[in-house]
Formats: C-alpha cells, sequence, structure tokens
C-alpha cells in the first residue's frame, strides 16, 4: 500500500485554501474575496490525520562452522550467508504483502543483516519507529543487542512460513516480560511482542504502534480552555502522560470570528449550498429550522481556520452548551460531526478524561469515534448517547440521520444518528486520572428515542457486564465501529495504562 492514504496535519489544513471561491475571516473585504476556500464534499474519502509508521526489519543469524566430530551448528534452516540471503528476499516479499494489506501507512527500510552483538547494538542509532528482529539463528548475547531500550520491538520466528528458526525454540522467560509480580527487572521485549509465522498477528501490533505514535503529541486546539468531568487533574495529566500539546483558545476571539463569518455574504451562500447537499444526502431528515444547519456549516469553516491557524490535529469545545449559542445561533453539536465525518477528530465538552483514549482508538481504528454518556448496566444492556453524533462511522458510508434540536437546549442542529442493528463497537471507559482504562465490546440493539441526547443506542454488553457496575460511567466513554481490543490493550502498555478488560 503506497502512503496516499496517509494525511498528515499540514496536508489537512491546506485543503482550507483550496477549491471554491470563499473567505479568510476577519480580513477586509477586498482580501476576503481573494481568498479562497475548502468546498465542502461528502464524496471525498475519509482523511486520515497521521503520519507513517517506520519499520527497521533485521535479519539476525550466524554462520555455523563444521567441526568435525562435534557438535557444531544449532536448530535453524539459516545457517550460511546464502541461505540468509534467499531469506532477506523472502522477509523483503512477505512484508510488502503487509504493507499492501494495511489500512494504515507503513514505511518499510530495506531488510538489514546482524550477525555480532555489536553489529545489532548499532542499529539503534538510525531512526525508525518499530524494529522487527527475524532470530534465525545466533546468541542470546545478540539477540538482546537487538532490542531497543527506545524502540518497539517485534520478534517474527519460522515454524512453518519457512526454514524453521533456532529462536523458534530458544525464546523463553530468559529473555521476555511475562508480568509475574517477581520478574526479573529490565527486560526490554515483552511475550506479546512475539509473533509466529502468522503476518496477520504482525499487521495489529503494527497498527497499535501507529496509534501510540500518532496519539502522543497530539496538538488539539481547546476552544474555552481545557478540563476533566470530575477530574480536573486530567489536562495537566494530558500533558505529562501523553505530550498532548493543548492550545487553549478563547471566547473573545472566537466571538468576533463568527461575527464576521455571519456578515460574510459570500461564506453564507457557501454555507447555503453546503447545506443543501448535506441534507440531500440519503436517508436525512431535516426536524429543525434549516438556518440553524447552515450556522453549523459556518462553524464548520470558522472551526477548521482554527485548527489550521494553529498547525493542530485536532479540535475540543467547552462551554459548547452555552456560550458558543448565542454566538453562533445554533449549537455545535452538527459541525463537531461534519468534522468527524472528514477524518479530523473534534469533541465536545472538552474533557481530557476521555480524549486521550479517544485519540488513541481514532488512529488505531482510522475512523470516527462517538464520545458519549453512559447508562446504569442491567441485563447485559446499556445505553449510549450524545448530541454529537458521526455520520461514518465505518469510515465511507453515512448513516442514516434525523437532524434535529440539541436535546438540552432545544435549539440548533444535531444529529440523531442510527446505528446499523448488530453493528460491533469496541469501547474504551477510562477510570478518570488513574490511567486505568477499562475496554470491552458491545452489539447494538437498537436506536430508541428516549428523552435523553439525540444520538442513542441501546447496546449489548459482550463479556461479564455486572463488572461494569463498578466502573466509571457517568464520565464519559468512547466507541468505534469494529473489534480493537487487541491493538487497544497491547497500545496500553506503551502509554504507561493499566488495561482492564470484560473477559
Amino acid at each position: 500500500m503506497s502512503c496516499c492514504c496517509e494525511m498528515n496535519r499540514r496536508d489537512f489544513m491546506a485543503l482550507s485554501a483550496a477549491g471554491a471561491a470563499g473567505v479568510t475571516l476577519g480580513l477586509p473585504p477586498a482580501a476576503r474575496a481573494s481568498r479562497t476556500s475548502e468546498e465542502w464534499n461528502p464524496d471525498k474519502p475519509l482523511k486520515r490525520v497521521g503520519k507513517s509508521l517506520k519499520i527497521q526489519p533485521v535479519l539476525m543469524y550466524q554462520v555455523a562452522q563444521y567441526r568435525k566430530e562435534a557438535s557444531w551448528k544449532s536448530w535453524g534452516g539459516i545457517q550460511t550467508d546464502e541461505s540468509a540471503r534467499e531469506e532477506v528476499k523472502r522477509i523483503t516479499r512477505e512484508l510488502a504483502d503487509l504493507k499492501a494489506k494495511a489500512d494504515f501507512a507503513l514505511e518499510i527500510l530495506p531488510v538489514k543483516t546482524v550477525q555480532t552483538a555489536e553489529e545489532a547494538a548499532a542499529l539503534h542509532d538510525k531512526s525508525y519507529d518499530v524494529i522487527i528482529v527475524y532470530p534465525a539463528t545466533g546468541s542470546g548475547k545478540m539477540l538482546q543487542a537487538c532490542f531497543g531500550a527506545q524502540k518497539n520491538t517485534i520478534l517474527f520466528v519460522r515454524h512453518k512460513s519457512g526454514p524453521v528458526y533456532y529462536w523458534y525454540e530458544a525464546l523463553s522467560v530468559e529473555y521476555l516480560q511475562t508480568d509475574k509480580p517477581d520478574e526479573r527487572p529490565g527486560k526490554l521485549v515483552h511475550k506479546d511482542d512475539v509473533v509466529v509465522d502468522n503476518y496477520s498477528e504482525m499487521l495489529w501490533r503494527l497498527r497499535a504502534f501507529y496509534g501510540v505514535k500518532n496519539m502522543l503529541g497530539t496538538r488539539i486546539v481547546a476552544l474555552g480552555g481545557a478540563w476533566g468531568k470530575y477530574s480536573a487533574e486530567a489536562p495537566q495529566l494530558s500533558r505529562d502522560q501523553f505530550g498532548l500539546q493543548i492550545i487553549a483558545t478563547g471566547y473573545d476571539d472566537m466571538e468576533k470570528r463568527i461575527t464576521a463569518a455571519l456578515a460574510d455574504r459570500g461564506l453564507m451562500r457557501e454555507a447555503e449550498k453546503w447545506t443543501d447537499r448535506y441534507l440531500a444526502l440519503p436517508n436525512t431528515t431535516l426536524k429543525t429550522e434549516k438556518k440553524f444547519v447552515v450556522n453549523a456549516f459556518m462553524l464548520y469553516k470558522v472551526f477548521k481556520d482554527s485548527v489550521r491557524e494553529n498547525n493542530a490535529d485536532a479540535f475540543t469545545i467547552k462551554s459548547c452548551m452555552g456560550t458558543i449559542i448565542p454566538m453562533s445561533k445554533t449549537t455545535a453539536c452538527l459541525t463537531l460531526g461534519l468534522l468527524n465525518d472528514e477524518g479530523l477528530p473534534a469533541f465536545c465538552e472538552s474533557d481530557f478524561v476521555v480524549i486521550p483514549p479517544a485519540l488513541l482508538l481514532y488512529h488505531i481504528s482510522g475512523k470516527p469515534v462517538f464520545l458519549h454518556n453512559s447508562t446504569f448496566p442491567h441485563q447485559g444492556m446499556v445505553t449510549c448517547a450524545h448530541c454529537i453524533g458521526p455520520r461514518r462511522m465505518d469510515g465511507e458510508h453515512y448513516d442514516p440521520a434525523e437532524i434535529m434540536t440539541h436535546y438540552e437546549s432545544e435549539y440548533g442542529a444535531a444529529p440523531k444518528v442510527s446505528m446499523p442493528i448488530g453493528q460491533e463497537l469496541t469501547f474504551l471507559d477510562p477510570e478518570y486520572s488513574t490511567l486505568r482504562w477499562l475496554g470491552f465490546k458491545g452489539i447494538v440493539k437498537d436506536n430508541p428515542f428516549y428523552e435523553i441526547c439525540r444520538s442513542q443506542q441501546d447496546v449489548e454488553i459482550v463479556g461479564d457486564w455486572k463488572k461494569l457496575l463498578a466502573e466509571v460511567r457517568d464520565s464519559h466513554w468512547v466507541a468505534v465501529y469494529g473489534d480493537y481490543l487487541r491493538e487497544t490493550e497491547y497500545a496500553a502498555r506503551r502509554i504507561g495504562v493499566k488495561w482492564e478488560g470484560l473477559g
């Protein structure tokens, strides 16, 4: 697969300066008339905001030296330079096939060979994200030298996929972390980092590494500032633990931008055009005033400008149920959904308890995520609801939606999205700022119409649902289409998070 699926922060935001004639807010009319803005287009493929994962494959082997009447070679089919050259070709072909199957951007460097511990140690001066070690033959000292202290490592050993490896037999707890309480410290590679023969097992691990790389250090615009629901320390923890760069922007400046946008006839004509096209999408029903949708598209342009100007990867808004409403003459609910449906992570409430897991799940899955509230579990069921709901949750198709008012204010534009019955979901439930995350799966059973936030689903919990009774719920959860439990659990260790599952 080529890197065309990758879209970095700069590429994504550059779209805001290309397309149909438009405006730049805050400039004089003559200057505004000369600028262009992005054409909102629901037919464009979903874009991924992320950098490619750079892989360094390494074949470790030693040439066996014949000794008469002595045991002179170990297990393994790679015992000569010639067999090693054939193995390099095999690895190169296999990784090319892997890259073609990946749904995220991979950069695979040429295979390196090492025959001594010194050669192995020299690998770690190079720039890469993940080292894949193919330990065909060689000593334990050489193997440990292949492990990069500051690098992510995967060990691939062969049983049936090619010449059998010595380290298919020799890998053990002597070299691998096992999570036992009395384990010897200093081991750099975990038992879960070992793959035998199966490149599908390799792929999901690399997907987890991709998610970690792109979640850490995220630049996110926080309109109105940052907070954490029931956890005041959440923003600082997000900075310290995950390196998030939270760019707080104020409502004084935002009010000026919105006032200028509402007065800009060119922009509002574009917003009208985008609204008509949005409402013409299949299975889209308008149940609020059209002007609220038009103003939501105006906010779409204003929010994207803010993200672009701050060279950011994501967006969140505080006081979205109050402060923004009188300024914009709508609500932010539909606007945030529009941004997510393009591929830009955008969240309401500026809750940095849930934003880190939401960003991780977004980057792992490559799909929009649904940040929501949940209810008290009973009989294996829970209800999930919020007034901001992405419609393109599978990364391609728009789910049916009724465009209604925001529930609590009975004002503005908010989508009531209907998820497919039977849709599998992955949930992450962070326990405030304790760095303990609960992960589990659920199945959509109904899209009811309770007197609660507009996008709402009754979900059957997969696993020991009674365990949820003692877990955080009134805080936010995040969900995504599909099963990504393996990836998120695997990623959790890399970011210092304690993982808990429902079994």
